[in-house]
């Protein structure tokens, strides 16, 4: 006899083992790696958080120049991936369309490697996509990557067109490293169904894009800049919050399926926002950032007391982005450039010790039926 016990979106089914991450949803914690978030996105390198989710510790000097080499040459696309996303960008179809036209054609031009060879190459490449996309939808030529600028700043550098001051780097650092990966979520588990099958990394990735373009994974920090926008011109955070609550809308940014506290990732990009927005001419407009999440923890907890409703990641992410310049219509795509460190490292380790991934389902369909011709239906 099979069980035939149902776990609606696997809700508490375990289906791996690993070493990248862990989280606790109940006290707010989440380690990469071994090191603690809060302890890591604020002091690493994107490069050097790579370097630990692919090979389980930190790099030493050398190493990190050899990984941060490799990704560097990694970076150009070809000519047919850069027609893709001219044509993307001309029917302007959304950022993270472009992100998986781009994945899927990554290959092209360069020769076959091995699985590593292939993470390094995507992880490199998303960045390159998704400014060329976005530079293409301005109308303007993309910016060639530069090999002598680190990963977050020659991602700011390729939408701008402008070397980026420290402090964007750094802000843009810590927003990478906080989102690299978080356990096995919906496109980290996609990516590591795909390699299961013993298909590769590229094959992976553009999947997991797929996975990540959904509003319930990815696609919220674009709507919540939007609520900051409106919250700021009117200067009514609890109006607002109250009216969207009545109307039985949901409070985007606030919420999360596995943490029961603050996620502790919203806490990092808080702090990394505030720093960056004390250094700029724009305090106000974080102000009424911060202002909204009080006001709004407040009066989740009064309406739906049964629940715990608290700041997510999506929240600080949208202040942060924004306040780097990076443009809204690319929020999710830039949130893909930096998982996809993540869904990688996931794919390598999934090889490591593999089983096809192979659930099964609980059939409630009908049964006893015989075949009727179809003229007598």
């Amino acid at each position: 006899m099979s069980d035939n016990t149902t776990n609606q979106g696997l809700e508490g089914i375990t289906v791996a083992e690993t070493r990248i991450s862990d989280i606790d949803g109940e006290s707010g914690e989440l380690v990469i790696g071994g090191y603690p978030i809060e302890e890591l996105a604020t002091n690493a390198t994107y490069e050097e958080s790579i370097f630990l989710l692919l090979n389980g510790r930190l790099p030493t000097d050398r190493e990190l120049a050899n990984l941060r080499a490799k990704l560097a040459a990694r970076r150009e696309i070809s000519d047919e991936v850069r027609a893709v996303l001219r044509r993307a960008a001309e029917e302007e179809k959304p950022a993270m369309d472009a992100l998986r036209m781009g994945a899927a054609t990554a290959t092209i031009g360069t020769e076959d490697g091995t699985p590593q060879d292939d993470a390094q190459r995507v992880i490199a490449a998303f960045p390159t996509i998704v400014a060329a996309y976005w530079r293409y939808r301005q109308g303007k030529k993309p910016v060639a990557p530069r090999e002598d600028l680190g990963h977050a700043a020659n991602y700011l550098y390729m939408l701008s067109g402008e070397e980026p001051t420290d402090a964007a780097i750094r802000g843009l650092e810590t927003y990478l490293n906080t989102v690299v990966d978080h356990g096995v979520n919906a496109s980290t588990f996609t990516a590591r169904v795909v390699v299961s099958t013993e298909s590769d990394l590229v094959s992976a990735a553009t999947a997991a894009v797929g996975t990540l373009k959904g509003p319930l994974h990815g696609g919220a920090p674009g709507p919540v800049l939007d609520m900051f926008k409106e919250v700021h011109e009117s200067g009514e955070p609890e109006g607002y919050v109250r009216e969207t609550l009545e109307r039985g809308e949901r409070l985007m940014g606030f919420g999360h399926r596995v943490y029961r506290v603050r996620d502790p990732r919203a806490a990092v990009l808080s702090t990394a926002a505030e720093r960056f927005y004390e250094a700029s001419s724009n305090t106000e407009f974080f102000e009424t950032v911060q202002d909204l999440e009080e006001c709004a923890v407040d009066i989740l907890a009064e309406h739906k007391p049964d629940r715990r409703l608290e700041t997510n990641v999506e929240f600080y992410t949208a202040a942060l982005l924004h306040g780097l310049g990076i443009p809204k219509d690319v929020f999710t795509a830039t949130f893909g450039v930096s998982r996809v460190g993540g869904w990688m490292a996931h794919c390598l380790e999934q090889l490591e010790n593999n089983r096809v991934i192979r659930p099964r389902a609980h059939y409630v369909g009908a049964t006893g039926r015989t075949w009727t011709p179809v003229g007598e239906r």
